[in-house]
């Protein structure tokens, strides 16, 4: 754990991920397994929010209880893949304002290319948790929190299932500010600019395109 990445490494994260990895989890228990991992994961990454008190009454008494202070949390997920990781963050946060950036990686540069762009308003006032489950490249997620940040934001957190060096590198790089929540960095990347040993295209085993 280093003060940019850290690394969740508790039991139940761990054992359903080698269950993902498995090339015969079948469509539907990956779908599964990356909504219970979310859970797991969204418990590291709200870790540290802003908290205030408010009185309530008990049946016993009047208290003042922690509650958590300012706007609600925002979520942009990264499209397609990161709606596996927003769909469990949300039951956890069901109160959270959502938003969606579409971007696809030119299989030629490696590059990302923008096709949608939905933020929610008064990001500046909100924590927002950026989620996509592979950080590979670096590159999709670098350009996802600069629309992120164009928009306002200014306190975001990276949440991912699966990390590169080569991807940690790369946004510590670009957005130093920005720390990455992950449940393994895996060793490297390989020659089409996907993590290795990693799990596949979590996209594509998600909705079962593979």
């Amino acid at each position: 754990m280093t003060d940019h990445l850290t690394i969740v490494d508790h039991p139940l994260v761990q054992h359903k991920l080698t269950q993902m990895r498995k090339v015969d989890c079948s469509t539907g228990k990956f779908r599964r397994l990356l909504r219970e991992i979310s859970l797991l994961l969204a418990y590291e990454v709200t870790r540290n929010m802003d908290m205030t008190t408010e009185t309530i009454d008990t049946p016993l008494c009047k208290m003042d209880a922690p509650v958590i202070a300012g706007k609600k949390l925002a979520l942009v997920s990264i499209l397609r893949a990161g709606n596996g990781l927003l769909d469990g963050i949300l039951e956890l946060v069901p109160s959270a304002r959502v938003g969606f950036v579409g971007l696809y990686r030119d299989e030629e540069t490696l590059q990302p290319v923008e096709y949608y762009n939905k933020l929610p308003k008064e990001l500046g006032e909100r924590l927002t948790i950026v989620v996509d489950p592979m950080l590979a490249t670096g590159n999709s997620s670098a350009a996802a929190i600069d629309l992120v940040k164009q928009a306002g934001a200014g306190e975001i957190r990276f949440l991912c299932l699966l990390a590169a060096p080569e991807g940690v590198a790369r946004m510590k790089e670009a957005h130093p500010d920005v720390p990455i929540v992950t449940a393994a960095l895996d060793e490297r990347l390989n020659e089409k600019g996907y993590i290795v040993p990693g799990l596949g295209d979590a996209g594509d085993r998600m909705f079962g395109t593979r």
